[in-house]
């Protein structure tokens, strides 16, 4: 072999070794910083390689007395129902537990830029063949719930309105390339991801690059399941609502009907441990559990979300 040949071997694959490197050195990407974790939870992704190898499965229940009571003139007052309390619940959770608002990319631990939650809804109501919408949405910390149920109620109406959202454009472009081709795209996608190059604007509009992603089966009068976690994106957590159910409890060893909210977690034990996420899910069931005390908004706007302190029962 000429030693041009040589030379362009060695230099090339120098090269590559050198951008290998930087790319194992980079410390943040579009959607996030790299968090400095434990040595114990920084090895937590390597020996744990996917999403749904870590995942953990659990149970809340709250009851609904009081959330009833307040959606029946919520609704009315200004168009409230249990997705945007659901929503507004879980952004109290991650402001409450920050650790939860990680994600796994590369093996590696990274704090998240802004929460994002994402939910799905029916595109049409009452129609079982209609398709499903997704719609995400950054938190605001100066944002009243009402003002929160304003511009999910917004969203909803443009997914709602028969026009092309974002997501429709890109599966009608994903559609006509064949799918061998497709399978290819794919993982240079996800090649992209691992080393942190996906482009902030390829992720700003998917629903699955999020903080949390919910699904409100009691919408549709079903019950709650354990949801996988997709490999796709880096959502953490998946809660899954279920309609509310009339049961036997026993309170004080005496035998209690309540009206019980079921709700299902799948969470990615790799961003934090059980306890943070059982704390998580703790501000949650208090938010449910007593909409009004902590949301406000039946008279006047209520607190903006960062002044709706949810450490004190006083």
């Amino acid at each position: 072999m000429p030693d041009c040949f040589s030379d362009v071997y060695c230099w090339s694959l120098g090269t590559a070794a050198l951008i290998f490197l930087l790319l194992c050195f980079k410390s943040s990407r579009p959607d996030g910083k790299l968090e400095k974790v434990h040595p114990y939870r920084r090895m937590v992704p390597i020996i744990m390689r996917s999403r749904n190898e870590s995942v953990v499965y659990f149970d809340a229940e709250v009851r609904t007395e009081k959330l009833e009571a307040y959606l029946a003139r919520a609704k009315e007052a200004f168009g409230a129902n249990v997705t945007h309390i659901a929503v507004a619940g879980t952004n109290l959770a991650l402001m409450q537990t920050p650790t939860l608002n990680r994600f796994i990319s590369g093996r590696r631990i990274y704090r998240r830029n802004g929460r994002w939650i994402t939910f799905s809804m029916k595109r049409q109501k009452k129609n079982r063949a209609a398709k499903l919408g997704v719609v995400k949405l950054e938190m605001d910390d100066s944002e009243t719930f009402r003002g929160l149920v304003e511009r999910i109620n917004g969203k909803i109406n443009h997914e709602r309105s028969g026009k092309k959202t974002s997501m429709d454009k890109e599966l009608a472009l994903f559609g006509l390339v064949p799918t061998i081709a497709l399978r290819v795209l794919f993982k240079a996608f996800l090649a992209l991801d691992y080393f942190g190059l996906l482009p902030g604007w390829f992720m700003r509009d998917d629903g699955m690059f999020t903080s949390v992603f919910i699904a409100n089966l009691g919408s549709i009068g079903m019950k709650p399941g354990y949801h996988h976690l997709y490999e796709w994106g880096n959502a953490p957590i998946f809660l899954m609502f279920g309609a509310i159910e009339d049961r036997v409890i026993v309170e004080d060893g005496v035998m209690t009907p309540a009206r019980i909210l079921p709700i299902r977690i799948s969470y990615d034990e790799r961003i934090d441990d059980g306890m943070t996420a059982q704390a998580g899910v703790n501000v949650l069931a208090k938010v449910l559990s007593d909409p009004e005390r902590w949301l406000g908004g039946l008279e006047g706007e209520g607190l903006p979300m960062s002044e709706i302190d949810l450490s004190t029962d006083a």
